[in-house]
């Protein structure tokens, strides 16, 4: 009988044993069911899980531990059952403490059996992985926040390939640029993205093949829609891989460029015109400055024929507008690159209107345009590029007059508000419609009413004088009441200032000028740019009413006509000279060789000037007039 009481006392001594190992575990609830499911045994991991100790669970079923919901559908029941059966059942699920609150579980349940066979009960392992699906639900909220990010994502193709290239997920954007539903395109190559030539050539591979090499790809190129039409894309591609390094395939982000692309080929385009413009200016110049040469060999040729006189004149007046073409165009090409530079500096603005109008003189003339410029009598002054003021004006004058029939009306006003300087050039001629006014400052625009003049032009002097307004921190604008009712074209410039000489006329302390001529435009153009600088100027249109007007006017100077009908020039001088001795006249012909110089000379005339009468030769007259 000894060796069977300590075979008995053994296993006593490993029970004791293997319960003091059970009931140490304090990171598993570890305990015994009853074949009914009532508990049996309790260890420190179950009191510490669960919250109940020893003597509060033992006996009570098991599904005290579930929730209502799961003793609602028999689950505790279907465990045992399922155990009971296969002798073994695992699963997760919530779990309910003692303090009514969830944990996340993992369950396993072992069926027990007697030595006979029989059930003897169920040892149960619980362990609470709260943390752990804590921890993945925040993965999945994560995956899913992601996944709606891209999803959402409307202005970018955002897709996965698989390590051999095909597509495996597919975003809005990518069904909006490329056309593919995700139903027609996941499962197919990404080449079908690419134009057949670049696929042929191995673009698709070396485009993973790089992205595998550097960890990136980048580039652009032209894609293909599912409808066949290309565009311009940039695309980026990166590998994707798991937590151990193993390739899981690509993402895959494409932008549609095509704007931009286009953008950049206008800029090239524009850029590569401006620099023909240059170029072609450069060159044209080249030929204009031997004409001009034989033009002024032609003015001092002495006692021409009137054909030759007339057309040598011709020929002045149209180089002088291909001059004005040719240096448009160098400015137009220097304005765009960026390269013109104002020289600002405190000018006299009634001589920049008057410098302007006496270059446009002749063009109007030409076209018998009846001119009226309403200029404040004071001196206007501002900061500004002279030159480039003037070339304003003169734009504004030219297309005025380009536009406006024979004997039609140009209006040129200034004044002076507030600081602000404003300048309106009105006419009665060709006017603008309502897409003509929005589309008349842009380069090169040649409008309907426009495409009617015979000197239609380049399309660039308004673009010029706008951008050369703006540069002085003015604005320019267009007004018309429509097609064939006349068009005002205005434009401002900032801090002016207005000094008062007064009186009408040019007023008191102002050089008087007497202007005797029979040719009436000749005559008024003149006395308008005298005006401009500041002169009181008196008109007669022949001899006799000349020096009536001197006797009553007294002026200080005279311009005087030579080839006047009935009382000649010469004429005109012997009666000035009998009243006034002292008067400074000035002859004015169409004749300026020596020959005709010491001619009136020896007659009594103080100076010469050959018509047309230039800025340069006035504004000395007038500075010799007035100190």
């Amino acid at each position: 009988m000894e060796p069977d009481i300590e075979r008995a006392a053994g296993e006593v001594q490993g029970t004791d044993r293997f319960r003091l190992l059970v009931d140490s575990v304090v990171d598993y609830g570890i305990f015994m069911l009853d074949p009914a499911g009532n508990v049996a045994s309790w260890n420190t991991g179950a009191e510490r899980i669960k919250g109940y100790t020893r003597a509060e669970v033992i006996g009570r079923h098991f599904s005290m531990f579930y929730t209502q919901e799961a003793r609602d559908r028999g689950w505790p029941e279907h465990e045992l059952r399922a155990a009971t059966r296969e002798g073994r059942f695992e699963d997760e699920g919530w779990r309910v403490r003692k303090d009514g609150s969830q944990f996340w579980a993992n369950v396993v349940i072992t069926a027990l059996h007697d030595r006979a066979g029989g059930l003897a009960g169920f040892g149960k392992v619980t362990r609470d992985l709260t943390e752990r699906r804590q921890h993945e639900e925040a993965m999945r909220e994560s995956e899913e926040r992601l996944r709606l990010l891209v999803e959402g994502v409307r202005d970018y193709a955002i897709f996965m390939l698989s390590p051999d290239g095909m597509v495996e997920s597919w975003n809005s954007g990518a069904e909006l640029l490329i056309g593919y539903r995700a139903g027609e395109i996941i499962g197919s190559h990404f080449s079908r993205f690419y134009r057949p030539e670049d696929a042929a050539a191995g673009q698709p591979a070396a485009e993973l093949e790089t992205a595998l090499r550097v960890g990136r790809a980048e580039g652009e190129g032209w894609r293909i829609r599912k409808d066949g039409s290309a565009f311009w894309a940039n695309v980026a591609v990166s590998p994707v891989r798991d937590a151990h390094g193993v390739l899981r395939g690509f993402a895959k982000v494409t932008r549609d460029m095509s704007d931009r692309r286009r953008l950049e080929q206008l800029e090239n385009s524009s850029r590569r015109m401006n620099e023909f413009l240059a170029m072609l200016a450069h060159e044209l110049r080249n030929p204009l400055a031997p004409i001009r040469n034989a033009v002024t060999v032609l003015q001092l040729e002495p006692s021409p024929s009137p054909i030759v006189r007339s057309s040598r004149d011709m020929i002045d007046r149209q180089l002088t507008h291909m001059t004005r073409l040719v240096d448009d165009l160098l400015d137009v090409g220097r304005l765009t690159s960026g390269k013109v530079r104002l020289k600002k500096e405190r000018i006299l603005y009634n001589q920049v209107v008057a410098r302007a109008v006496e270059g446009v003189r002749p063009l109007m003339d030409a076209r018998h345009h009846e001119f009226h410029a309403r200029v404040p009598s004071a001196d206007i002054h501002v900061m500004a590029d002279a030159t480039r003021l003037t070339q304003v004006i003169q734009n504004l004058l030219t297309n005025a007059a380009k536009y406006t029939p024979a004997a039609g009306r140009i209006e040129l006003e200034a004044s002076v508000d507030n600081g602000v300087l404003t300048t309106r050039v009105t006419d009665n001629g060709a006017g603008l419609s309502e897409p003509a006014r929005e589309q008349i400052f842009e380069l090169f625009f040649q409008g309907a009413e426009q495409g009617q003049s015979k000197e239609s032009g380049l399309g660039i002097g308004l673009t010029l004088a706008k951008s050369l307004v703006e540069m002085h921190g003015g604005s320019m604008q267009a007004k018309s009441p429509g097609p064939g009712l006349g068009s005002t074209f205005s434009f401002t410039i900032p801090n002016a200032t207005m000094e008062g000489r007064g009186g009408a006329d040019g007023g008191a302390g102002s050089a008087r000028v007497l202007i005797i001529d029979d040719n009436r435009d000749a005559a008024d153009s003149l006395a308008e740019i005298l005006r401009l600088m500041g002169c009181s100027v008196k008109t007669a249109y022949d001899g006799p009413t000349g020096i009536a007007r001197a006797k009553e006017y007294a002026p200080h100077a005279a311009l005087v006509d030579l080839g006047m009908p009935d009382m000649n020039g010469f004429e005109v001088l012997k009666a000035l000279r009998v009243d006034s001795p002292r008067l400074l006249v000035a002859a004015v012909t169409g004749y300026g060789n020596e020959e005709d110089k010491q001619r009136t000379t020896a007659a009594g005339f103080d100076l010469h000037f050959v018509k047309p009468v230039d800025f340069a030769t006035l504004q000395a007259l007038v500075g010799r007039l007035v100190p």
